[in-house]
């Protein structure tokens, strides 16, 4: 793969306190789309900036060609990572295009630190040489999702600075982890290696100063708490939650602390429910599905037998599959299973008796469906039977 090239473009030197920041928005608002030119005295004396609650919001009359332009929040913004990581995804949902001299309807320059000002809540859009100015430096081993990896190259800050922002580890080695990013040819979400695909040594981790603490029901641990090697009380939570959203057929035993395939296929099963698909129905559950299912919101994991177009015969359960069975569902299944292209398992072709070749043959299929490992071992849990008689 190519090494991405990025280009930057130096903002106006500012104090970053909160006063001079609600200013820089009041500047920014009397700005037109993608301009540098100031907007005349009257213009910028219609915008008027006032705190509430904590935070910053425009309250007086400003023209609509303004306001369509003017960055949405002044700063600082205390926003939880949750916000953090939902504000980026509007640019990935929207594809922005990377462009360092234009801005995005919202008034946030449309290049990578423009992306992570817009994330933040920072009014205006900083550059790689200034996002440090709202942020503490913190640790490879303290990354949550939110924070942000930096890559600033004093020699030539226009061409080869870069940041992402951090949305979790990929993998339990933390070798991998998914990026937010504004990169050509628009916001992306992707799984990355550590800390980036060039210059990886000379990214450094940050952690935005003005993190708000969300109330105790509504934490997400991060995506370091899930996936394979975890084991931890939010993995035995997430199962228990899960099952009362109806995921209970896909635990073959039950919900624990240790992470399963049970655990990512009702994960995927519960994103799925919601309408999501691709990165966002990958059975590690992210910020949103830890919300929803926090909240209770969202729609609830229908029966495997109506899932995903016409009816297809219930899951008869896991022991059904076990070495010693013999019964007609395993007659069904290794039916479907050669009318899919897999009877070539079979040396004499399927019968009711549960047998290897049973068993390579449900492999075979639950591998084409890109799974591996333990999520591929053979025995049908309810999304092979699913997607099987799909």
């Amino acid at each position: 793969m190519s090494t991405p090239v990025f280009d930057e473009v130096e903002p106006l030197p500012g104090c970053v306190c909160e006063e001079c920041a609600r200013q820089r928005l009041a500047a920014s608002a009397a700005r037109g789309y993608g301009s540098c030119r100031p907007a005349p005295a009257a213009a910028r004396a219609l915008v008027v900036v006032a705190a509430a609650a904590g935070t910053a919001a425009l309250v007086a009359p400003v023209p609509a060609a303004v306001a369509a332009t003017t960055p949405a929040t002044t700063t600082p913004l205390r926003l939880t990572r949750d916000q953090i990581l939902e504000r980026a995804r509007t640019w990935v949902d929207a594809a922005v295009p990377y462009n360092m001299d234009a801005s995005w309807r919202d008034g946030y320059r449309q290049d990578c630190s423009g992306f992570v000002s817009m994330a933040w809540g920072l009014g205006d859009s900083a550059w790689t040489g200034s996002l440090t100015d709202y942020a503490e430096r913190i640790r490879v081993d303290q990354l949550m999702p939110g924070d942000i990896l930096l890559f600033h190259n004093p020699e030539e800050p226009e061409t080869g600075s870069h940041v992402t922002i951090f949305g979790g580890w990929a993998d339990a080695e933390h070798e991998e982890y998914i990026a937010y990013e504004q990169a050509k040819p628009h916001a992306r979400i992707r799984t990355t290696p550590f800390a980036y695909w060039s210059h990886s040594s000379d990214y450094v981790p940050y952690r935005y100063k003005y993190i708000r603490k969300p109330a105790p029901d509504d934490v997400y641990p991060g995506t370091g708490s899930f996936g394979p090697g975890a084991e931890n009380p939010y993995v035995n939570r997430l199962g228990r939650m899960l099952a009362g959203r109806g995921a209970t057929p896909y635990y073959r035993v039950g919900p624990d602390p240790k992470w399963s395939a049970s655990d990512r296929r009702a994960t995927a099963a519960f994103q799925h429910s919601q309408g999501w698909s691709g990165d966002d129905a990958d059975g590690i559950p992210g910020p949103a599905t830890w919300r929803y299912l926090v909240r209770g919101e969202g729609t609830d994991i229908a029966a495997p037998a109506t899932r995903g177009g016409a009816p297809g015969p219930s899951y008869p359960g896991a022991a059904r599959f076990r070495p010693g069975q013999a019964n007609e569902d395993v007659l069904r299944l290794g039916r479907q299973l050669a009318a899919k292209g897999f009877g070539a398992y079979y040396p004499t072709g399927p019968g009711p008796d549960w047998s290897e070749a049973a068993r390579r043959a449900v492999e075979a299929f639950q591998r084409t469906q890109g799974w591996s490992s333990t999520e591929a071992d053979g025995y049908p849990g309810p999304e092979t039977w699913r997607r099987l008689f799909s």
